[in-house]
């Protein structure tokens, strides 16, 4: 494991791409450790609200976004909901 004292994304907001499960939710998981906000980009609705719950559970903030990639609308309503939310977007996965 990481010092987070060495490293920190406090502040910085964070959109991760199938981040419900498997690689996506471990980087998800990995970034909020680390103090960023992080939108959980996802297909599947509940996987989504799950990784944020999971987040939000150990105290820090995130946001379950359903978001289908191939779909460029729902890209845009994604980013917009993080800048919306959060301020900004400063780290895409």
């Amino acid at each position: 494991m990481i010092d987070r004292s060495i490293s920190h994304l406090d502040g910085k907001t964070a959109i991760v791409t199938g981040g419900g499960r498997g690689i996506g939710k471990g980087l998800a998981l990995g970034l909020a450790a680390f103090g960023a906000n992080v939108v959980i980009a996802e297909r599947n609705p509940d996987l989504a609200k799950e990784s944020a719950a999971e987040i939000t559970a150990t105290g820090g903030k995130a946001l379950a976004a359903p978001t289908d990639v191939r779909e460029f609308d729902q890209v845009k309503a994604t980013v917009q909901q993080a800048v919306d939310s959060f301020g900004s977007v400063d780290v895409l996965v």
